[in-house]
């Protein structure tokens, strides 16, 4: 018996085009969860990961607004590794959590009717949860096109857009752990075309 609601993870890597290919899904029906979104949330001034991460990590990366500044917390992970894992194993569990309840949600929402969830997850591999969704469909892009965009996109130094790809796994070790893969080298149409027919065989 197929299930009403199918939740597949989408991954991949920095600047590889994950943003684009979770708009498609979302225009073609797909209810779509974005873990970038869901750990901002949890970090809401005065939330429990906030204080957490104010604790761990000092006044200094607090703004006048009480919210986080993300570029300074984002400087200081990309140089220490330890603070990089500190705040990961306070932000984690809350975007788990709220995944969760937004997949419950969309399980009341859409009952009795067949429904595909996509879960836009950056770390999935890293984190080792990729047996926890019904498919992992894996956004790839060469190192070289990551590096242009992350360029473009940031304004960085070519060092230093090596050095943010490097905190996660690289693309091509992730392929092993990919049930679908979209190639996001080409032009808009043809990775669009490439999640439409993805979009076909997940869809319950």
């Amino acid at each position: 018996m197929t299930k009403p609601v199918r939740v597949a993870a989408l991954t991949g890597g920095m600047a590889s085009g994950k943003t684009l290919v979770l708009q498609q899904f979302m225009k073609l029906g797909a209810y779509v969860i974005d873990c970038d979104v869901l750990s901002r949330e949890a970090a809401t001034p005065c939330s429990k990961a906030w204080w957490e991460i104010v604790r761990c990590f000092g006044m200094e990366i607090v703004r006048n607004d009480l919210e986080l500044d993300r570029k300074r917390l984002r400087d200081l992970i990309f140089s220490d590794a330890e603070k990089r894992v500190a705040l990961e194993k306070i932000i984690h569990p809350e975007v788990k959590r709220k995944m969760k309840e937004r997949i419950a949600a969309i399980e009341e929402l859409a009952a009795p009717h067949n429904t595909l969830v996509v879960v836009d997850v950056p770390l999935l591999i890293e984190a080792g949860v990729q047996h926890e969704f019904d498919a992992v469909v894996l956004v790839y892009s060469s190192e070289e096109t990551q590096i242009q965009r992350i360029i473009d996109r940031e304004g960085v130094t070519r060092a230093e857009a090596r050095k943010m790809i490097a905190l996660q796994l690289p693309l091509t070790d992730k392929l092993q752990f990919a049930d679908y893969v979209i190639s996001n080298e080409g032009t808009r149409e043809e990775t669009e075309k490439q999640v439409r027919a993805i979009f076909a065989e997940l869809s319950p």
